[in-house]
C-alpha cells in the first residue's frame, strides 16, 4: 500500500475502477484499488471517492492529483499512517 505521512496528514495512492456494482476498496499487494459506482463523467468518480473515504476514515479528504486519471493521490487530513492503513486493510473485500 502506497501511503506517505506528511505534516498535513497521510497521502494515499489509489487506482480507480469506475462503473462497479458497488463502492469497494481492495488492497492488492501494494496497490489500493477503489471500485466506484459512478461513471467517470464530470468529476462524479472523484466526488464519490472523496465522500466515501471521508465517511470511512472520519477525516477531511482532498484529491491532490489524478483528476482525469485512474491513478489518484488523496490527502487524508490530520490522520496517522498506521490508522489509515489499518482502516483500509479492514475494508478489503
Amino acid at each position: 500500500m502506497k501511503t506517505t505521512q506528511t505534516e498535513d496528514g497521510v497521502i494515499v495512492e489509489v487506482f480507480v475502477r469506475p462503473k462497479a456494482r458497488s463502492f469497494m476498496i481492495v488492497v492488492e499487494g501494494d496497490e489500493v484499488v477503489v471500485f466506484c459506482e459512478e461513471e467517470p463523467v464530470k468529476g462524479r468518480v472523484n466526488r464519490e471517492i472523496v465522500k466515501e473515504f471521508s465517511k470511512l476514515l472520519r477525516r477531511k479528504v482532498e484529491l491532490l492529483s489524478g483528476f482525469t486519471s485512474k491513478r489518484k493521490r488523496l490527502l487524508i487530513r490530520d490522520a496517522e499512517k498506521s490508522e489509515v492503513e489499518s482502516v483500509l486493510l479492514g475494508q478489503t473485500g
